[in-house]
């Protein structure tokens, strides 16, 4: 029963979602990020739900009529309990980086940019690039390489497209462009 395991300040919203109804159990969310199943009342009945992770996301994943029910928790608790700045915020970030916290305060609605940017602080992404920064073998680049790509990317007058100048150093297209942006290589001028 749900009730003996009330958290202090915790609020209950019903998931509401295309074939919700043809369901024989509900679903609901808490503003403390957990997810219940219940028959007739959330507090009486409710059975708490660990779901599943993709992609280190919390989901539950329902048998719906019309196909995929992959409910992705982090979304549906913003939905719920987050307000919604403007239609361009369609994304939902957590704020502290830790994909498994899906209290409410930990949720925020985000446009495409802001994404990217909190994505640039994310302390994992920090590790991997000082990890990567100090790594030398196996590369296919070094930094008189990266700094040739520079020029050539730069350089008003070229004439070698971005598909030639990866076939030049053996590289993706998309390296170039985390090259350009200063995603990849950003320490070298």
């Amino acid at each position: 029963m749900l009730y003996d395991k009330k958290l202090p300040g915790e609020k209950w919203n019903v998931l509401q979602f295309n074939g919700y109804k043809t369901l024989r159990k509900k679903y609901a969310v808490s503003s403390h990020g957990r997810a219940a199943s219940y028959s007739a009342d959330i507090h009486t009945d409710g059975q708490l739900l660990n779901g599943s992770l993709t992609s280190g996301y919390h989901t539950l994943n329902l048998h719906l009529p019309a196909g995929s029910g992959t409910i992705y928790l982090h979304r549906e608790i913003a939905r719920l309990f987050c307000k919604k700045p403007s239609y361009k915020h369609s994304y939902v970030i957590h704020l502290n980086h830790n994909k498994k916290d899906n209290h409410y305060t930990n949720l925020q609605w985000a446009t495409a940019d802001e994404v990217g940017r909190h994505q640039q602080n994310n302390p994992q992404k920090i590790a991997c690039k000082k990890k990567q920064a100090g790594k030398t073998e196996g590369l296919k680049l070094n930094v008189s390489k990266v700094k040739l790509i520079k020029e050539a990317i730069s350089n008003p007058k070229r004439k070698l497209t971005y598909k030639m100048i990866a076939a030049k150093f053996n590289v993706s297209e998309m390296t170039l462009y985390r090259i350009k942006s200063g995603e990849n290589w950003a320490g070298v001028k």
